[in-house]
């Protein structure tokens, strides 16, 4: 195995002290690169791109040209999981993913499967090919999304502001929710397996939808199945879970299991690190409209979110979610700049 040369964020994600803040972006490969949009449009969809091992290749090592990051994160999507389960997955320019069929009731969620993971080989391939392109130079990332946040989708159909029908399902069909959200852990867990055998070297759960949930559907539709997929994932390898809107859950997210807490930016960094920094690592957690201003803005943003985070070991900087399109990327410049800058998390080992 190649060593890396740049192990920052690995040593982070374990609470180690590290030379300079570790920072990597959320949808740092996207559409705010010009490179990105370019090869898009060569290939001539987004699921071209990320079903293709050479060109998720390319737009994973796009950002990692163009600025200093400590990691560089597989470019794929979410959804590449009930697009397996033959739930047919396409994107509508403008509009986000769809699904030609839903499992909205009892006998399509009774019907649904774990898929062949053959089926997902060139995401597995691309893993491969992305690791050997970085010729370890930094730590690669893979992910999934969460099986509540796969849920949502599979069961609304698209995307949506505030998912009514999982949510009514939440209330009227618990059972259907439980039977769709445990076939996706088991396949959730699968996959991001896969990929740590194919040769990321750190794993992450977007759990973008699970603060919809009210407290007690949260933990059990969103978190318990969180806590099967980290279980079953490979020993030694580093997790980050990041929900989206569920503070009040703090607690329960310390304990479940996961490396590292992603926070989003409405969340107290501060405090989540004084009251659980010996426990676990936390990521984020700057918000990314931020990056919609200027350098000495940015700078100052940063400045913010690093002084909240402290000196001490196991900390990585991030946005509390993903870039937005309009973010230019000399804004990411700054912000890259403006974090290595600041103190380290401690003092780096002799």
């Amino acid at each position: 195995m190649t060593a890396i040369a740049n192990d920052t964020l690995l040593r982070a994600l374990r609470r180690e002290p590290v030379p300079h803040v570790p920072v990597w972006l959320m949808r740092q490969a996207g559409r705010y690169l010009p490179e990105y949009n370019a090869l898009r449009a060569k290939a001539g969809s987004f699921m071209a791109l990320a079903t293709n091992p050479s060109l998720a290749t390319e737009v994973t090592l796009q950002p990692l040209e163009r600025f200093p990051l400590d990691a560089a994160i597989l470019f794929s999507d979410i959804l590449t999981i009930p697009d397996a389960m033959g739930l047919g997955l396409s994107f509508a320019e403008g509009e986000g993913p769809r699904f030609a069929r839903t499992v909205g009731d009892e006998r399509a969620a009774a019907s649904l499967a774990v898929p062949d993971m053959d089926t997902l080989r060139y995401v597995f391939d691309a893993v491969r090919e992305i690791k050997r392109s970085l010729r370890g130079r930094v730590p690669l990332i893979g992910f999934a999304g969460s099986p509540f946040t796969l849920a949502c989708y599979m069961i609304e159909g698209r995307g949506s502001s505030d998912f009514a029908s999982v949510r009514r399902m939440a209330f009227a069909r618990p059972d259907v929710l439980d039977r769709v959200v445990a076939v996706n852990a088991q396949a959730v867990a699968q996959y991001l397996g896969e990929q740590a055998r194919a040769g990321a070297d750190a794993l992450m759960l977007f759990d973008t939808w699970g603060g919809l949930l009210a407290p007690a559907a949260y933990r059990r539709f969103s978190l318990a199945p969180i806590r099967t997929v980290l279980a079953a994932l490979p020993a030694g390898v580093p997790t980050i879970v990041f929900t989206k809107g569920a503070h009040d859950a703090l607690d329960e997210l310390v304990a479940s299991g996961a490396s590292c807490i992603g926070l989003d930016w409405t969340a107290d960094l501060a405090r989540a690190r004084e009251r659980y920094g010996e426990r676990v690592a936390f990521q984020g957690n700057l918000d990314p409209l931020s990056l919609l201003t200027d350098a000495v803005s940015v700078e100052r943003a940063a400045r913010e979110v690093l002084a909240a985070a402290g000196t001490a070991p196991g900390y990585v900087f991030n946005v509390g979610h993903g870039l937005v399109p309009a973010t230019p990327p000399e804004s990411v410049a700054a912000l890259v700049a403006a974090v290595h800058a600041a103190a380290p998390s401690s003092a780096p080992r002799g």
